[in-house]
């Protein structure tokens, strides 16, 4: 068994504001702090693997989920209660203000696939996720 003792912290540029991650690469989840800027929009996406569930702790932001029959639901988000998304759901976060969220995941595995980005950033694959500008700096 391995255990930790030191503090792990990693903060990555995002676009729409930025990512700090609570937890090593190695680790059987993934925690992380989201911080959406104003006016700003995650992908509309969706995970091969990944299941998350995210929670909304500052700000104001609208959570865009696939529901059973298919169609996009816009959800404004209530504070600090959780939003479970499966794969393969369709799912996108828009943050009306500066918004701060949790998320807790299985790791980054598989393809993250954009069905549309702001941004113009690709698909993000194993591969490109090891690139340390992962595709759009």
């Amino acid at each position: 068994m391995k255990f930790f003792l030191e503090p792990f912290y990693e903060r990555v540029e995002k676009p729409w504001g930025y990512e700090i991650v609570l937890t090593p690469k190695d680790s059987e989840r993934t925690g992380k702090i989201l911080h959406v800027a104003a006016g700003k929009r995650l992908s509309f996406q969706y995970h091969e693997t990944k299941e998350e569930v995210i929670t909304l702790f500052s700000g104001q932001a609208v959570i865009w989920l696939e529901d059973n029959e298919g169609e996009i639901r816009k959800i404004p988000m209530e504070l600090k209660k959780g939003y479970l998304i499966t794969p393969p759901q369709k799912h996108r976060v828009e943050a009306l203000e500066d918004s701060d969220l949790f998320e807790v995941s299985s790791p980054e595995k598989g393809t993250t696939y954009r069905l549309e980005d702001d941004f113009t950033r690709p698909d993000e694959t194993e591969s490109l996720r090891q690139q340390k500008n992962r595709g759009w700096n």
